[in-house]
């Protein structure tokens, strides 16, 4: 099975990846911190699972002139007919302004015992990606000019405001080894408010009731035949004009996680400081 860290990345760029009023003609992020609980979806007889319960914690802060740090963590138990696994998967990341420099540090722990880390630095321009790996084992990897997360949310965002619709681009997001690009089919709907019945309206108070967009990535592993049709994954999400997203959907064909937001905690914004370029 993939690492669930996804969405988490790629999605969670989404939210997070905050930020201060220099970013306002871009897209006027916030530094904040999520918080959601994590359940089963839908399951097929095939994949074995009865249930899934645990919580995702996302942190975001940063900006244009500092660069943008995450720190995430995504801790599920998993129930099937043979054995209960707890799996514990965390990430640290940072991405320079400009988008061009991405450091990464990607651990999983299954039943409290590190299973994997995946530890590294990439840098890209319009020529390629280079990729430098020092865990698990030192090596380098160099793959097509991409975006990395903080970069691949403003597009989304831009996008959004915009009028919304399809559109397709690619993402490095460390996921798996840190070695492969993954096509992103993003789908965007028409702006939405939050209304009454709204189960997580309480969490999203701190949003004053902003509009939001419902949001469809597909992921495809680039490094797989061309012939490929079926995504690696798909996430659906609610992403708010802050950058904090909401109601999500975690899909990986045979099963589906689900994830509401229980909490939210926004930052004041860093002081403005003049970039030095």
């Amino acid at each position: 099975m993939r690492c669930l860290r996804p969405v988490l990345l790629s999605l969670l760029a989404f939210s997070g990846p905050g930020l201060t009023n220099a970013m306002a003609d871009e897209a006027e992020l916030l530094a904040h911190r999520a918080v959601y609980d994590l359940s089963l979806g839908e399951a097929s007889d095939r994949s074995g699972i009865n249930a899934i319960n645990g919580r995702m914690v996302y942190e975001f802060a940063g900006s244009d002139c500092e660069g943008y740090t995450t720190t995430f963590r995504f801790v599920m138990r998993l129930e099937t007919d043979e054995a209960t696994r707890l799996s514990d998967q965390q990430t640290t990341t940072f991405e320079d302004g400009k988008g061009e420099t991405f450091q990464f540090v990607n651990k999983t722990y299954l039943d409290n015992a590190l299973d994997r880390e995946v530890r590294g630095v990439a840098h890209t321009d319009s020529k390629g990606t280079k990729v430098d790996l020092s865990k698990p084992q030192k090596q380098s990897h160099t793959l097509e000019p991409t975006q990395f997360p903080v970069a691949h949310m403003k597009e989304a965002l831009e996008k959004a405001k915009s009028g919304g619709g399809f559109y397709q681009t690619t993402l490095f997001d460390s996921s798996e080894d840190g070695d492969r690009v993954m096509l992103t089919s993003v789908a965007i709907g028409k702006p939405r408010a939050i209304v009454d019945g709204d189960a997580e309206r309480k969490a999203a108070e701190p949003l004053d009731g902003k509009d939001f967009w419902p949001v469809t990535i597909a992921y495809f592993d680039r490094s797989k035949d061309k012939g490929e049709e079926t995504p690696d994954y798909d996430i659906s999400f609610l992403l708010h004009e802050s950058g904090v997203t909401r109601d999500l959907k975690m899909n990986y064909g045979e099963f589906s996680i689900q994830g509401k937001l229980v909490d939210l905690t926004l930052f004041e914004p860093a002081a403005d400081k003049a970039c030095k370029r």
